[in-house]
């Protein structure tokens, strides 16, 4: 099915996103960490962790259970270590100054691990991990979530997607740039297709006896999104033990709600209380020439000979940076019309104007 889409300026999107925040009492500068969290996830084309998930955030402050204003604190330190209380603030305020401790960190002494309780949904978690590429070193960054996710062999929901971002440095401006989740898919992808009326592809989610489904409204109404790897026969439980490794960097060892303890997505009766890991690593304290053997390692992977012609051998972080050059291209960020006029509905609901063009039709 060939979606309508429309232009939405890059800048327009990021006004929009800051009115509808600041509409609910959230602070300008919180307002803006979040718009611009949210842009980026748009740009890199993660189109399930920017504009499409605005609503739940400006649900979650007019509720009372995310903190409209107010810093993150540190609660426990070493050199290379930090334990930060998020203070339920708003999920990229507690990034961004997580991510920050964690570089600084490694600047002194080559490693900075930091660890986030009390937090909340942070959108793309590339956008932390990336942030240790500016001062030439590998970032990660990993969120528990609500349960969405059936362990292999279950039929209850009891790990969240878990995602786990890596990115590492290159030869001029080169990067390697890993950012999935550990299920098969991100919930907002199975939104999405219900949104637009679509059955989703086999070994995306399951319904409530853990029977693999294509429907998105089973999944998403008693059902859950399956391991990486989909089934056990094909390698489901990796996918699995990777969501538990990731709750081990989190909820473990941040004291935060974890597994069937953090509330169901969406409920908005009670604090999210998320665990958050970030971490940065200064490549200068290891062998040296590391730029340069990335550069190699990633070449090597993309100079393959491809199975198909127009289907060439990738490396991650290369259909993103593709996504960034076409929407450079378009001068703005193709979005679904069905989302966006969604979107300005809310926005009218909360009193918010004026809306997002939808008058830039694009093929």
């Amino acid at each position: 099915v060939s979606l309508i889409r429309c232009l939405i300026l890059k800048a327009e999107v990021q006004t929009f996103i800051e009115k509808c925040m600041q509409s609910v009492s959230t602070s300008p500068s919180h307002a803006r960490s979040l718009a611009e969290v949210l842009v980026e996830g748009d740009l890199r084309g993660h189109y399930s962790h920017g504009l499409n998930r605005l609503d739940v955030y400006v649900r979650e402050i007019k509720a009372g259970i995310c903190a409209k204003e107010g810093e993150p604190g540190i609660e426990k330190e070493s050199v290379a270590t930090a334990l930060v209380n998020g203070r339920n603030l708003l999920g990229p305020v507690v990034g961004n100054f997580c991510m920050k401790l964690a570089i600084k960190k490694a600047r002194d002494v080559g490693i900075g691990w930091v660890v986030a309780r009390d937090s909340n949904h942070y959108g793309i978690a590339a956008y932390y991990s990336m942030q240790a590429l500016k001062e030439n070193m590998i970032g990660m960054s990993f969120t528990n979530t609500s349960p969405l996710v059936v362990p292999t062999r279950a039929k209850e929901c009891t790990l969240g997607t878990n995602p786990i971002s890596i990115a590492a440095p290159a030869k001029n401006g080169g990067s390697f740039v890993l950012d999935m989740a550990t299920s098969a898919v991100a919930l907002g992808k199975v939104e999405i297709h219900e949104r637009n009326g679509s059955s989703i592809p086999e070994g995306w989610g399951c319904d409530s006896q853990g029977r693999v489904s294509t429907d998105p409204s089973k999944v998403l109404n008693g059902g859950g999104l399956v391991p990486l790897g989909g089934p056990e026969i094909t390698g489901g439980h990796k996918g699995y033990g990777l969501g538990l490794m990731v709750e081990v960097f989190c909820g473990m060892l941040a004291g935060s709600r974890y597994s069937r303890h953090i509330r169901t997505w969406r409920d908005t009766d009670r604090v999210a209380d998320l665990g958050q890991c970030f971490v940065a690593v200064n490549p200068e304290n290891f062998a040296p020439g590391f730029n340069e053997r990335m550069s190699e390692l990633l070449h090597i992977n993309r100079s393959l000979e491809p199975v198909g012609e127009q289907v060439p051998v990738l490396v991650p972080g290369d259909p993103e940076r593709m996504h960034i050059e076409k929407c450079q291209l378009l001068g703005g960020i193709p979005y679904p019309l069905k989302v966006v006029r969604h979107m300005n509905e809310f926005a009218r609901s909360i009193g918010v104007s004026p809306a997002l063009p939808v008058n830039r039709y694009i093929q």
